[in-house]
Parts: C-alpha cells; sequence; structure tokens
C-alpha cells in the first residue's frame, strides 16, 4: 500500500466517522424535540387543576461538572406523577390556616427561641462565602404573613409565593391539600423538563432568548438586587414561562422543600446500586460536614436571593440543604401527587 493511498483511507475513515457523530447528533436533537413537543402536547390534555402530569420515565441525575455533592452522575427511574405547576401562594397557604387554624412554626416560641423566622439582612461586606449565617438576621414576629418581620405584610401579594414555612409547616401543607412533599429525584425530573443534562429548565443558557427567564439576584451581592429580571424580591408565581412539562419557576424566586434527607455523599451511595436508583427517596438520614451533627432536608431551586457567587441554587442539578425547623425569607414549597 503506498503512503498516498493510506493517507486516503485515513482521510476517509475521519470523515466517516465525523458522518457518524454528526448523524448521532442530529438522531439526539430530533429526538430531544420531539419529546419536547409530546410533552407539551400531553400538558394540554392530563391537568388537574393546578397540577400538570409528569410522566413516569428514566434520566439522567445529577452533574458532570457541578458541586461534588450533585456527582456522581446516574440514571434514574420514576413512575409518573402529578405536580403543583406553580409554587404554593400566600393565598392558598391562607386558605390552610383559615380552614384549620394551623400556626406555622415562626408562630410559636421553640424552647428558648421566641416567635420568629430568619429575614435577609444584608452584612457590609463578606467574609466567607460559604457561611450563609453571614446574610440573615433573626427578627422576632416574622412568619409568613410578614415575611420580612413585623412592619411587613402580604396584602396584595396574594400570587407571591408564600415563605417563611419550615419543613413541617410544608409537609402539613401539603398533607391538609391531599399532596406531598416530592423527592429530589422527583424534583429534578419534573426540572429539567425532557431535557438531558442542561444546566437550566429550558437549555444551557443563563438567558432565555436573551431575556431573563427566572427570578434571582442580578448586581452585586449583598449589596444591591439590580431587579433585571423585573423584580426585586420575590415575584408573584408563573411570571415566567414554563418549562416543557408546564411548571413555572422551578428556576428562582423561592427554593423548595423535597421530602428528603439531605447527604453530602447521597449520590455516590446511589451510584453503587441498581434497587436505589428506582424511585429513589433519599437517604435514610442526614450527612453535612459543614454542620456536623444538624439534621438538614434537601431544598431545590434556588430563590431571589441565588447568585453564581453562592452557588447558583438555581441550576436543575443543584442541591441545597436546610434544618427542618429554619423558616426562610427564601424557602417556600410545591407539592406532588401520587397517580390515582
Amino acid at each position: 500500500m503506498t503512503p498516498a493511498t493510506r493517507s486516503s483511507i485515513i482521510l476517509f475513515c475521519f470523515a466517516f466517522a465525523g458522518v457518524g457523530l454528526s448523524i448521532v447528533w442530529v438522531t439526539r436533537e430530533a429526538l430531544r424535540i420531539q419529546a419536547q413537543r409530546e410533552a407539551r402536547l400531553a400538558q394540554g390534555e392530563q391537568q388537574l387543576g393546578d397540577m400538570v402530569w409528569i410522566p413516569p420515565g428514566r434520566f439522567t441525575m445529577g452533574s458532570i461538572d457541578g458541586a461534588p455533592d450533585e456527582q456522581p452522575i446516574h440514571d434514574v427511574k420514576l413512575r409518573g406523577f402529578w405536580m403543583d405547576k406553580t409554587e404554593v401562594t400566600n393565598g392558598q397557604f391562607a386558605r390552610f390556616v383559615n380552614e384549620t387554624g394551623y400556626q406555622t412554626l415562626a408562630e410559636k416560641p421553640t424552647g428558648e427561641r421566641p416567635a420568629g423566622a430568619f429575614v435577609f439582612s444584608p452584612p457590609a461586606s463578606i467574609a466567607d462565602w460559604t457561611n450563609e449565617l453571614q446574610w440573615w438576621r433573626f427578627v422576632p414576629g416574622a412568619n409568613w404573613r410578614h415575611p420580612a418581620g413585623p412592619g411587613s405584610s402580604i396584602e396584595g401579594r396574594e400570587e407571591h409565593p408564600v415563605v417563611q414555612v419550615a419543613w413541617v409547616d410544608a409537609v402539613a401543607y401539603a398533607r391538609w391539600a391531599g399532596k406531598r412533599l416530592p423527592t429530589e429525584a422527583e424534583w429534578e425530573y419534573a426540572a429539567r423538563g425532557v431535557l438531558v443534562q442542561h444546566r437550566f429548565p429550558w437549555g444551557n443558557d443563563l438567558l432565555r432568548d436573551g431575556r431573563w427567564a427566572m427570578n434571582i439576584w442580578q448586581g452585586e451581592f449583598p449589596r444591591e438586587d439590580a431587579g433585571e429580571d423585573g423584580f426585586r424580591g420575590t415575584a408573584p408565581v408563573a411570571s415566567f414561562p414554563a418549562n416543557a412539562y408546564g411548571l413555572h419557576d422551578m428556576a428562582g424566586n423561592v427554593a423548595e422543600w423535597c421530602a428528603d434527607w439531605y447527604a453530602h455523599t447521597y449520590y455516590r451511595e446511589t451510584a453503587r446500586t441498581r434497587d436505589s436508583r428506582e424511585n429513589p427517596t433519599g437517604p435514610e438520614t442526614s450527612a453535612d460536614p459543614s454542620e456536623p451533627g444538624v439534621l438538614k432536608r434537601a431544598v431545590r431551586g434556588g430563590s431571589w436571593l441565588s447568585t453564581e457567587k453562592t452557588g447558583a441554587a438555581y441550576r436543575v442539578s443543584a442541591r441545597a440543604r436546610l434544618a427542618p425547623d429554619i423558616p426562610l425569607q427564601s424557602t417556600g414549597l410545591r407539592c406532588v401527587r401520587d397517580e390515582r
């Protein structure tokens, strides 16, 4: 075989491989677009009041380049379920309280802590970006009716997401509504909206078609929120376009409680066995090396306070955690319901 013939064969092989990869990519994109189209069609047919149907399926959970607790990526299989289109609003939570007389954790003294909740209180400077306690202050009298303290109100903000609800409050609301909190796996699966390994519910770009598609912090955190997305603080639910499943605000606005305990090594343990990848409900207990001994529940979606500096919690794979007895001005809930 002459050198010229060998070179021609090598070039042909490279070209053939390139064509093959192109076909694979085009096929994958076509399947993704078809899945999005089918999800949108199904969304129009499969709705239950304020909920949408999330079909059963498999997805790749986690991130190859995210935080250590988002790794390794692993395939998960889930049964179908219904999910609230939006975060639970002040108006919805008020109906729950009016009908049941329920008092949230923030409205009752707990041990040596008086009734109250944690309110965003920007410090003059940030010494450690991993220590979120620097920008939170416990305010007596703060609760879901007065999210920023006794002088604040939710009057006229009935369509804003409820905040200052602890995990036990979220569970109580969900039970009253005949629903439950989502698992971390259900939450991420639904947030991805049929997209595979994308960073956001709409794709990989921070902006969607050149516009903000979520309510997060823009500007120099924590001094000034520029409000480039149109809001400072929470936004009315569904202020931004829904994902392919018809879910709004799966990134930003308020962080959402999940049913699972949080454990930083859970994905590593999950990836080892096949059984734990089918309808996983999370670890049996909690483990957070940043606060050893403090039990925490998983929180997802990021909030109006989220920034790149503080971990970009608005990414669909990002995992956050919070002690179940801590009500925050940036944390709310969204419910799911099993297939009937």
